[in-house]
């Protein structure tokens, strides 16, 4: 197959915008590869480290607008990471992850300097809702320490995973950011409704939410979970409290995401409330 590249754009030394036979437009990566040359020259495969192929125009535009704002240093660490993520969960990453992820690390590393820090209300959630994303984005965080020489802080690592887990799922991070929303608000109402402060670090509340988050992905595919016949109105008879918060909470849950929650959904809500809340 045909290695060879034809520059259309000089991003900088290391990064430029090429044109392949087979791939179409690509972004290529390689010490010294932009280094005195003009769109039109040819550049061959052994000079390439990596590269990858941006799709969608838009996000094409946004990575070229993004490498005109962070240290050439940064975009070499970045294809590292991105690299290595790709290798540990071996499957395609949506091409979003090369803007969105450069862009987030580049940020926490500005707001580092500058001695700011974002507090990650959801890190404890994101640690057991993503587990094998939060220890990849660990490894991603000691990789940043080492390369530029900093410490951030932890709750990176849970930033970095919600990167990961929607480059990998193909879902916006918006939506999951807005699931971890929804999570957050159900465990609110728990607390409210029974004037409990829920340990965040017990078994019980890691599967409490695991569980949510799955009824919420079920929620939205519509997809139906099948129960033993009686075993509702068992639940609702053995534990009255537990099963009537279940309920309100399926209701949240139907307001929010504009669709129907299964009624068996909330006998198996009721069943982890009942670990968390005394009848």
């Amino acid at each position: 197959m045909n290695r060879t590249f034809t520059i259309k754009k000089i991003l900088n030394n290391n990064v430029v915008i090429a044109e392949h036979p087979s791939y179409g437009e690509v972004v290529l990566i390689g010490k010294g590869i932009g280094f005195k040359k003009k769109a039109g020259e040819l550049i061959s495969e052994p000079a390439v480290e990596k590269f990858f192929v941006l799709e969608n125009k838009k996000e094409q535009e946004q990575y070229r607008q993004l490498l005109s704002q962070v240290d050439e240093s940064l975009v070499e660490l970045m294809n590292d990471i991105i690299y290595h993520i790709q290798k540990r969960f071996d499957v395609p990453l949506n091409e979003h992850i090369h803007v969105a992820l450069t862009d987030h690390i580049s940020f926490a590393i500005k707001r580092l300097e500058q001695g700011l820090e974002f507090n990650n209300p959801f890190l404890i959630e994101t640690r057991a809702l993503y587990e094998r994303e939060y220890a990849v984005a660990e490894e991603i965080v000691a990789m940043i320490n080492e390369k530029k020489g900093i410490q951030l802080p932890e709750s990176e690592a849970g930033f970095i995973a919600m990167h990961i887990h929607s480059a990998l799922t193909q879902r916006h991070l918006t939506e999951i950011r807005q699931h971890s929303e929804l999570i957050m608000k159900l465990i609110q109402l728990v607390e409210a409704v029974t004037g409990l402060k829920i340990d965040r670090k017990s078994i019980s509340y890691m599967r409490l939410i695991t569980h949510l988050r799955y009824a919420i992905e079920r929620t939205i595919r519509q997809e139906e979970i099948s129960e033993p016949d009686g075993f509702a109105d068992m639940l609702r008879k053995q534990f009255p409290i537990c099963s009537n918060i279940a309920w309100k909470m399926a209701k949240v849950m139907e307001r929010t995401l504009q669709k129907p929650v299964h009624p068996a959904e909330v006998s198996y809500l009721t069943l982890h409330l009942q670990r968390i809340i005394p009848n």
